[in-house]
């Protein structure tokens, strides 16, 4: 069992069909963090309403889920009432997605969406480690910035694949 290797984040998403791919033109960051949760809805991994505690904590808290490369890590508080899994929702949009100006007054767009959903904290934390071995690797991001399918998603993880942390 030792010897057996574990699933990648993206490869957990892939096979959870927990991707989104969508235009963009005209979505809103609060809409682009549900449209990224509907898969995890539609699996039972989070509630309909879910998304709207994300969405809650940007408008409080600001921009902050937003980090270079015009990548986004929507999430909530650890155990958020409406959380069932500990899941990704990746979402991919063809235009970036405007979050407004930080405290700094610097632009926060982004067309990666790896939203989280936290009902383990195990799950969770290894979540969050793979998400940023993949948030350092350009490439890879570059790479998944032109995915339209989940083969799309799978090929640029072969082609680039991240450090083992």
């Amino acid at each position: 069992m030792a010897d057996e290797k574990k699933k990648s984040v993206l490869q957990t998403i892939v096979e959870k069909k927990h991707y989104t791919f969508i235009d963009g033109e005209g979505v809103t960051w609060q809409d682009a963090i549900r449209q990224s949760l509907l898969p995890l809805q539609a699996d039972g991994s989070v509630s309909e309403d879910f998304y709207k505690q994300i969405v809650s904590c940007i408008e409080k808290y600001g921009p902050y889920v937003v980090f270079e490369h015009n990548v986004a890590m929507p999430h909530t508080t650890e155990n958020a009432e409406g959380a069932f899994k500990s899941g990704v929702g990746f979402l991919v949009s063809n235009k970036l997605i405007d979050f407004g100006k930080d405290e700094d007054g610097e632009e926060k767009k982004a067309n990666l969406f790896f939203t989280l959903s936290s009902a383990n904290p195990s799950e969770h934390i290894d979540n969050i480690e793979q998400l940023s071995a993949i948030f350092m690797n350009e490439p890879l991001l570059d790479a998944l910035t032109l995915a339209r399918t989940p083969e799309d998603i799978l090929e640029a993880e072969k082609k680039f694949p991240c450090e083992e942390m």
